[in-house]
């Protein structure tokens, strides 16, 4: 991603934009805040990830690592067609709540109508897509593709459950299971492949659309899979299980001042020494495909690289946890032969070592800094004025935190981290704190600001994306189109002016 430097964009999810359909889907609208980023100035659309969602509806949990989520599929094609009609389309929609998801609802409702969908047209797919791109596709990523389509159709075989749970024969994979559920499910496997071609169709259209206005599109991969995963199970050496698939050591971060018994992710481990074994080949597919999808990406938990908090399975906190080195260096190193100069956002926020520095400045990554972590004393690395590089990211803060009028309401209550807030930001108040915030993460010398599109709004707790370690609540917010208005545009496009963030190349 070449563009220069001072950069400004807004992170929004797509299942945060809003529209008929009961989550933000990869139609209208999501093309129309490709307009209103352009409108206001702004280079830069940061994203969470857009995988098939699994376990607590959390971007980060994902079914596979290459497959996108069925749910963003605008229908709007099909409704015109007539394939779907009116009245299905109105009762799939009928008592919608536009300001939020009720992922219940939506995961049942949504995956019937793709279905009923699949089901009308799968006999005649050359009146309704290009079936040669749709061969060539299949074709092309039948690396992914293939377990993700038969992992999917098990699942559903198997009532949801995890795949540690399944029959064993089919569980470990064995060929003559594999060709006996590869019949007996076929027509769901057809069905799962059918609507990743159409994901991908309608994603790299609104992509090109993206780039065309001169946007560009940040996207988001986490550092683990789950275990849950077509990518554990189609690929069990590559990660830290015994003999029969189940895990041995998990990951997680070990206690810190935000939690004396540290957080157990559950997710499993990687073998590096098999991928170093195999050239990181698993790596440089990953990473490639994120980069043909995007136009940069953020790595989380980016200090993984160094070394990551390995976990006996047996723990139950992740207290007797210890640091395992990993390799980093060499993986990058690879990444970089093989994808020239990738752009890559390192999410190394947290306890970080002169080593995961290290890594993160030997590649040229831009690092990240949070406003709302940065009012300790004026020693605290996240304030502007202790910046030691132009080359980071920062935010009011990420989908992780509060919404800015939020913070701004648990810290008035702290009568020190007040005090050292207005020191920094006269006359701040509940009505303004999210523009003075705004305006103090773009008047740094950080190369790229990105505000989370709840800040310019203004919007108080009620809007907040995710609270870490909390199961329930998360990943349910949605705007709404009034919202996005010109006035808006313009006050974003001035502020944008102003701190010389307006990409004009």
């Amino acid at each position: 991603m070449k563009t220069k430097k001072r950069l400004a964009g807004i992170l929004l999810h797509i299942s945060s934009l809003y529209g008929e359909d009961l989550i933000g889907v990869l139609g209208k609208a999501a093309f129309e805040f490709v307009d209103f980023l352009e409108e206001s100035g702004q280079t830069l659309w940061q994203l969470n990830p857009i995988g098939h969602t699994g376990f607590g509806d959390s971007p980060y949990q994902c079914f596979s690592a290459f497959a996108g989520n069925p749910l963003f599929i605008d229908l709007e094609k099909y409704l015109k067609l007539g394939i779907l009609t009116k009245k299905e389309w109105q009762d799939y929609i009928a008592n919608n709540d536009y300001s939020k998801i009720d992922y219940g609802r939506l995961v049942f409702s949504k995956t019937k109508l793709l279905k009923l969908i699949y089901d009308r047209i799968k006999k005649s797919l050359d009146k309704y897509i290009d079936t040669k791109e749709y061969n060539k596709f299949c074709d092309e990523y039948k690396w992914w593709l293939n377990d993700y389509a038969i992992f999917m159709a098990l699942k559903n075989y198997y009532n949801g459950a995890a795949w540690n749970k399944w029959a064993a024969d089919i569980k470990l994979r064995e060929q003559s299971a594999l060709e006996k559920y590869g019949i007996k499910l076929s027509e769901e496997i057809l069905f799962y492949k059918f609507w990743q071609f159409e994901f991908y169709q309608q994603w790299l259209k609104l992509k090109k659309y993206a780039n065309e206005k001169n946007v560009k599109i940040i996207g988001d991969i986490p550092i683990f899979v789950a275990y849950d995963s077509a990518d554990v199970w189609a690929n069990k050496k590559m990660f830290m299980l015994d003999e029969n698939g189940e895990m041995t050591f998990v990951a997680g971060v070990p206690p810190d001042y935000f939690s004396e018994t540290g957080q157990y992710w559950g997710n499993p481990l990687y073998d590096w020494n098999y991928h170093q074994a195999i050239g990181f080949d698993w790596w440089l597919k990953r990473i490639g495909l994120s980069l043909y999808l995007f136009d940069g990406i953020r790595i989380d938990h980016f200090r993984g690289f160094e070394a990551f908090w390995t976990i006996p399975v047996a723990e139950n906190t992740a207290v007797n946890g210890y640091w395992t080195k990993a390799p980093g260096f060499e993986l990058f190193r690879k990444i970089k032969e093989n994808l020239r100069e990738p752009f890559i956002i390192a999410e190394d926020l947290g306890v970080i070592t002169p080593e995961v520095e290290m890594l993160r400045d030997t590649y040229n990554f831009p690092g990240m800094k949070i406003l709302q972590f940065s009012f300790s004393d004026e020693t605290n690395p996240y304030l502007p004025h202790n910046y030691n590089t132009t080359n980071c990211v920062v935010f009011t803060g990420t989908h992780d935190n509060e919404t800015t009028i939020g913070w701004f309401d648990s810290i008035s209550k702290d009568e020190k981290i007040f005090e050292i807030v207005r020191q920094y930001l006269p006359n701040i108040n509940n009505k303004n704190a999210h523009l003075k915030l705004i305006e103090y993460a773009f008047s740094s010398v950080a190369d790229y600001a990105i505000i989370p599109l709840q800040d310019w709004l203004g919007l108080d707790n009620s809007a907040r994306m995710n609270t870490p370690s909390t199961p329930q609540g998360n990943w349910q917010w949605r705007c709404q189109k009034k919202q996005l208005t010109k006035p808006l545009a313009k006050n974003i496009l001035k502020l944008t002016k102003i701190y010389n963030r307006v990409n004009k190349t």
